[in-house]
């Protein structure tokens, strides 16, 4: 298991599908983030009954609480290349008692730390909107700096949204 000071990473269970089903159904905790097209229960259970093994390409994971078996959210590095020393973040705290209290930031370190020492990484980049401010600031935290802006790219609320990308590099962590 990946730890921090305040989380625990570990691989996603079957069991965890019903978890994230509700935190995909909830508007406030999916407001930021592409959603998709709806999903039964039943279709995200057997997604998840059939995760891929966790291995260089993609890296999915829970995150809980030190000391506590609750999944609180997910990240995931993906699209990893060892020609280019690079991978994509995705973070999503899903509980909303754990918003706003570090979790995230330890996340985000505890994830980029495995990518930069154990998956010998050079580079992690993501894509954050523009107006997700507490999002922003969670990646600011941990080094990652804005490196370019997508006009207009998401729309949410009936309004367009610039994307921004930010990028880490090996050595940046802090």
């Amino acid at each position: 298991m990946l730890t921090g000071d305040l989380v625990r990473l570990r691989p996603l269970e079957p069991s965890d599908a019903e978890t994230m089903w509700r935190w995909n159904n909830d508007p406030e905790i999916g407001r930021w983030m592409f959603r998709g097209y709806p999903e039964s229960l039943a279709q995200i259970t057997e997604r998840f009954a059939a995760l891929p093994r966790n291995a260089y390409a993609g890296t999915f994971l829970g995150v809980e609480p030190l000391g506590e078996q609750r999944l609180i959210g997910s990240v995931r590095l993906r699209d990893a290349a060892p020609e280019t020393g690079a991978a994509e973040l995705d973070l999503r705290i899903g509980d909303k008692d754990y918003w706003g209290r570090g979790y995230a930031t330890d996340t985000v370190r505890v994830i980029c730390r495995f990518g930069f020492d154990e998956m010998r990484l050079h580079r992690i980049a993501l894509t954050v909107v523009a107006d997700n401010e507490p999002a922003r600031r969670v990646y600011e935290k941990a080094g990652f700096v804005a490196e370019g802006r997508q006009r207009e790219c998401f729309r949410r609320d009936g309004k367009w949204h610039d994307m921004i990308l930010m990028g880490l590099l090996e050595g940046e962590l802090r």
